[in-house]
């Protein structure tokens, strides 16, 4: 068996400008980016006939699976959805990349982060269940950067081996086996 994973394309949404993000606009910022559209492009899916795939049910994803996978039995869920952003409150601002080192070391400080990954992984153990459950030869799952992290780690617990990736390239196709 195979697990094709695959992240979503890059989303057509510049990263934050400015010296200083307030905490208003970088949740904002996040909002906008959920909804923004993606830049198209390829991704090679070998010689390998997937017999379903399952995506995200956010509107990158399945943008990007359709695209890439032409067949018509595209299941959408929500148990691959992206884990949500911390919210932040305050007048102070940050650069943006202190912005992401504090989202980054979120799930160690902040508790609802912490509630986030542990809902993430078992809504992701639920759907490699169904997947096993159903006996498809090979799957294809179009997610995102954060929930492939975990989802790689859950393959490599029920035997898959894999390549390793710290954070998951757009559109890039990474084979798990059994």
């Amino acid at each position: 068996m195979k697990i094709g994973l695959v992240r979503h394309f890059k989303v057509a949404k510049p990263l934050p400008r400015g010296i200083y993000i307030t905490p208003d606009y970088l949740n904002q910022w996040f909002l906008d980016y959920d909804l923004a559209d993606i830049e198209y492009g390829s991704t090679e899916l070998g010689e390998i006939i997937w017999s379903q795939c399952y995506v995200s049910d956010m509107p990158r994803a399945i943008k990007t699976a359709k695209h890439i996978y032409t067949r018509n039995d595209i299941i959408q869920t929500d148990k691959l959805r992206e884990l949500p952003a911390p919210k932040y409150k305050g007048k102070f601002g940050l650069p943006f990349i202190l912005w992401a080192v504090r989202i980054r070391l979120a799930p160690f400080f902040n508790r609802e982060t912490r509630i986030a990954v542990a809902d993430a992984k078992k809504r992701i153990g639920a759907t490699l269940d169904a997947i096993h459950e159903q006996g498809s030869e090979n799957v294809l799952i179009v997610s995102h950067a954060a929930l492939m992290v975990y989802m790689r780690k859950e393959l490599l617990k029920r035997g898959f081996t894999g390549p390793s990736f710290s954070t998951p390239n757009n559109g890039e196709l990474y084979i798990f086996e059994k």
